[in-house]
C-alpha cells in the first residue's frame, strides 16, 4: 500500500467521493506541476456537515472539526489531481475561511484542525504556508472553507 494511503488508513480516514462544482468553476486547475484546489467546505459526502457561525452557533471544538472535514475533502481533491497517487503531493499553501460569530477571534485555532491533519497525513510534504481569515458568511452556511495550492512531484 502506498505510504500516504497507509497513513490515512491508520488514522481511520476514508476519502469521500468528489463533489462536482456547484457553479461555473473547476474543482482544480493545473499549471505545470502546481495545482490550485478550489475551496472545500466543512461538508460530509453523505450529506450534512458543520454549519453556522463559529463562536455563535457552534463551538471552537466544532470549528476545529469542521476544518478537519475540509482537510479530508481537500485530500480527496489532491488524489484526483495526482491521478490517484497521493505520494506525489507536496502541499504549498492553505487558505482558510471561518464563518465567525461577532465576538469570535480564534480563527487560527480553527484552521489548525485542517493544518494539523494535513501535516499528520503528509509529514514534511504537508508543511505549508497559510492564511486564516474570519468572514461574515460562507456558501450554504458551512462553518469553514479551505482552498489549497499543491505541487505534484515526479
Amino acid at each position: 500500500m502506498p505510504r500516504i494511503e497507509s497513513r490515512l488508513a491508520s488514522l481511520g480516514i476514508e476519502l469521500p467521493q468528489l463533489c462536482p462544482p456547484v457553479a461555473n468553476y473547476l474543482s482544480a486547475k493545473r499549471s505545470g506541476n502546481v495545482v490550485q484546489i478550489s475551496g472545500q467546505l466543512s461538508s460530509r459526502a453523505s450529506g450534512g456537515g458543520i454549519k453556522g457561525s463559529v463562536g455563535a452557533d457552534c463551538s471552537l471544538a466544532d470549528g476545529i472539526t469542521a476544518a478537519r472535514l475540509c482537510a479530508i475533502n481537500l485530500i480527496a481533491q489532491f488524489k484526483a489531481a495526482a491521478d490517484g497517487d497521493l505520494d506525489r503531493i507536496r502541499v504549498l499553501r492553505l487558505g482558510g475561511y471561518v464563518q465567525a460569530g461577532p465576538e469570535f477571534f480564534e480563527i487560527p485555532a480553527v484552521m489548525n484542525g485542517c493544518s494539523d491533519l494535513i501535516v499528520d497525513v503528509f509529514g514534511d510534504a504537508g508543511k505549508h504556508a497559510r492564511s486564516a481569515i474570519g468572514v461574515y458568511r460562507l456558501p450554504f452556511n458551512f462553518a469553514v472553507e479551505v482552498d489549497a495550492s499543491i505541487e505534484i512531484v515526479a
